[in-house]
């Protein structure tokens, strides 16, 4: 069976994880999430460890969450309150173990980095991009603001305002511009430049990276963030009551391709870009 996770350790005290489902532009189903999870946590607790770099294999980062209904029957990785708007505050929960952790994890951006996918970089300490990759959040087009509302902290109001109204995708030197990335490198050099950066940050020692970390946390928290993205997933579950996200949904019900092909068709991107 194809592992869901490749992990190495390129250079001492840097472990790298790559999701491992290129076939399906690495979705990201439960069960691949509590791999994640998993391996994320096993080094916050490995003393020889510094620093984590997360990458997709094959073509992207990952294109968004795992919509097929083998993805939707597996369990979720932990327990989190049910009812109304579960799934939302699944995800925020999720996004914050990441933010919570004791040492630094880069993300490593190629390809597409779409709905989840960019949940799950912009949870990540530092977010390095190729200079060609596309990042977005095509779900505001027919269902739902995000799970996780990171745009307006990141980018401020007028780029999230746009992405939030448009769905459209930014490229990566987009990305650095708004805020929404560190920085921008050719695609073939991408591997090499966010390894010397990981080990520049692997030199410090984790105790002491854990405080440079929580300081920057802590004043973003002071300011609201961690508050306002948990009551964003308030408004998504109430988006999900809409009539044209239900229209969505039973349209992925028939066929998850129809209804992604319905969504993006008359803007002409993602899936059906010619």
């Amino acid at each position: 069976m194809t592992p869901l996770l490749l992990l190495d350790t390129p250079q001492p005290a840097i472990r790298r994880i790559t999701l491992n489902r290129p076939d399906k532009r690495n979705a990201l189903s439960n069960e691949l999430r509590a791999a994640l999870f998993e391996a994320l946590e096993a080094v916050d607790r490995d003393p020889d460890l510094r620093v984590t770099i997360l990458r997709g294999a094959g073509t992207c980062f990952s294109a968004g969450y795992d919509l097929s209904r083998e993805g939707a029957k597996q369990p979720l990785p932990f327990q989190t309150a049910a009812g109304a708007g579960q799934w939302a505050r699944h995800v925020v929960e999720g996004c914050f173990r990441i933010w919570d952790m004791a040492k630094p994890v880069i993300a490593q951006v190629h390809g597409w980095c779409l709905a989840g996918g960019s949940e799950l970089a912009t949870a990540c300490d530092l977010v390095y991009v190729a200079e060609d990759a596309q990042i977005g959040y095509p779900p505001v087009r027919m269902m739902s603001p995000p799970d996780n509302q990171f745009h307006v902290w990141l980018c401020g109001l007028r780029p999230a305002m746009e992405m939030m109204l448009t769905g459209d995708a930014i490229s990566g030197i987009e990305a650095v511009q708004m805020g929404f990335a560190n920085r921008a490198f050719p695609a073939e050099k991408l591997d090499l430049e966010v390894l010397a950066i990981a080990e520049r940050i692997a030199k410090i020692p984790t105790d002491v990276q854990q405080m440079n970390k929580r300081s920057v946390h802590r004043a973003m928290e002071i300011m609201g963030l961690r508050a306002a993205i948990r009551a964003g997933t308030e408004i998504q579950a109430l988006a999900l009551t809409t009539e044209s996200s239900r229209e969505t949904f039973s349209k992925f019900r028939e066929s998850v391709t129809k209804g992604l092909d319905a969504r993006d068709s008359s803007f002409g991107d993602y899936r059906t870009r010619k």
